[in-house]
């Protein structure tokens, strides 16, 4: 396996708890220095002070609140700039309980500013400023509801979708630069975004809920085999690559001059 180690900094999102916490601390433990966002800046900085005495790494902490968009921009343009970042594990996001036809608009406008929009806009800087160094990391935290809506609520699932899709075109665009993209499918994962969307978590079954470090662990271990996609839970891989085949095989027919034959 080839290290995901190089020198510089690793922005990490959404790095007060839960998935993004352990990626700041199996980061430095790789050598990386940090730069640690989220809206609480009094856990930031117990973690930076935490992170800079076991691993010795350079820690800074940004409190930004993502879903405003005058933060994003800040770090969008520190992303632009500053050329010791050479990797963005983009994993803030928000998930959202209920049913469409009766949700809190003002509440899914905010999971779509978080979980799509911020998402896209600090992926673009990162491509920009990777692509002028010839080098750098993109990982963006999807879920495996992206490939099975029908099992969550509308809004997330499809956002998250959005976010498995964005990854794939993005490495399309990135062949060639040396800039390697992964998005990383976890299941039900234990964190807080439970709590915070009002999902009482207790009722999913244990054999469903994968640990926070085991989940980084296994993501960790795809960026370093070079996988595009990284599905944690996933035994077997041969089920992705039959997904990914079935979908390359309708390619040649998704856009033809004439309708099908059972549409006439």
């Amino acid at each position: 396996m080839n290290s995901v180690q190089t020198q510089g900094t690793a922005l990490v999102t959404g790095a007060s708890s839960g998935i993004g916490a352990i990626y700041a601390q199996r980061l430095a433990a790789r050598g990386f220095d940090l730069l640690l966002v989220a809206r609480d800046q009094e856990r930031l900085e117990a973690a930076a002070s935490t992170l800079r005495a076991a691993h010795g790494v350079q820690v800074e902490v940004l409190k930004a609140d993502l879903t405003q968009k005058d933060d994003v921009l800040k770090l969008e343009q520190r992303l632009r700039s500053d050329s010791s970042i050479s990797l963005l594990v983009n994993n803030a996001g928000v998930a959202a309980d209920g049913l469409l036809a009766n949700a809190d608009m003002d509440q899914l406008e905010r999971l779509i500013q978080l979980n799509v929009t911020t998402v896209t806009r600090l992926a673009s800087a990162a491509a920009a400023g990777f692509t002028k160094a010839g080098r750098g990391t993109i990982v963006n935290i999807a879920s495996v509801v992206a490939l099975f809506p029908e099992r969550f609520n509308a809004t997330y699932s499809a956002s998250k979708a959005y976010v498995l899709s964005l990854t794939q075109s993005l490495n399309a665009e990135l062949q060639g630069t040396g800039v390697q993209v992964q998005a990383v499918l976890p299941g039900v994962t234990r964190t807080e975004i439970w709590e915070r969307s009002g999902i009482d978590a207790t009722q999913i079954p244990e054999e469903m809920v994968m640990e926070a470090a085991e989940m980084v662990d296994a993501a960790l271990s795809g960026l370093d085999q070079g996988e595009l996609i990284t599905i944690p839970s996933l035994p077997n891989a041969s089920e992705w690559e039959a997904f990914m085949a079935a979908r390359h095989a309708m390619a040649p027919n998704l856009s033809r001059s004439t309708a099908a034959s059972r549409y006439k």
